[in-house]
């Protein structure tokens, strides 16, 4: 069984780097004021936006709400334990998955355009888009705790509603809202316990 000094020096990146993205990062369920910048919001993107999805079709959308205005719009299809905390938080992003994310495969798969019209079935697009936005959901919790930020992802909410009230124009599927910014005032619950190595890998 190899120590946790050992298991810590077989990865590449820093210890404090695998700390700040993993063992010390929390889900934080209060915020500060502090607000979070366009730029960060950017570099956050910017860095996630390289993580692989199938045939690099990245059908993962973000609605980002920083008004007062634009949250009262979204709190009232929160799950009641959600919304004092939504109300709170200095951002919060709706991310969504684009139904005809396959109207930009000439643009991101441009060695095989044609892929394209193998998506011609809406229906059969909709679990595509699912899988492979739920893969950049959790690339983009990494990337805001890389900017030394806090995400506190929730699925509590009425997803048709959140839907119907800002996505009726597109073909965006609400997926997962995360709030954003530096964790407040007592932001944690309890450090939960994780499955050990044995109980989850087999080796074949």
């Amino acid at each position: 069984m190899t120590t946790f000094a050992e298991q810590t020096e077989a990865l590449q990146v820093p210890a404090d780097v695998q700390n700040l993205l993993f063992r010390e990062a929390r889900t934080a369920n209060s915020f500060s004021s502090e607000p979070v910048t366009e730029e960060q919001v950017r570099a956050i993107y910017d860095l996630v936006k390289w993580a692989p999805t199938s045939m690099n079709t990245q059908p993962l959308r973000a609605l980002v709400l920083r008004t007062a205005e634009a949250k009262a719009r979204l709190l009232p299809h929160m799950a009641p334990g959600n919304r004092d905390k939504t109300a709170a938080a200095p951002l919060t992003v709706v991310l969504a998955a684009d139904v005809d994310f396959h109207e930009n495969i000439p643009q991101v798969f441009p060695h095989n355009p044609g892929v394209k019209d193998k998506f011609a079935d809406e229906q059969g697009r909709v679990e595509f888009a699912k899988l492979n936005s739920l893969l950049q959901v959790g690339y983009f919790i990494i990337g805001v705790r890389a900017a030394g930020l806090a995400a506190g992802p929730m699925t509590g909410f009425d997803a048709q509603g959140v839907d119907d009230e800002f996505f009726a124009d597109k073909k965006w599927r609400s997926l997962v809202i995360v709030n954003v910014g530096k964790p407040g005032e007592n932001p944690w619950f309890d450090r939960l316990p994780r499955l050990d190595f044995d109980q989850v890998v087999e080796t074949l």
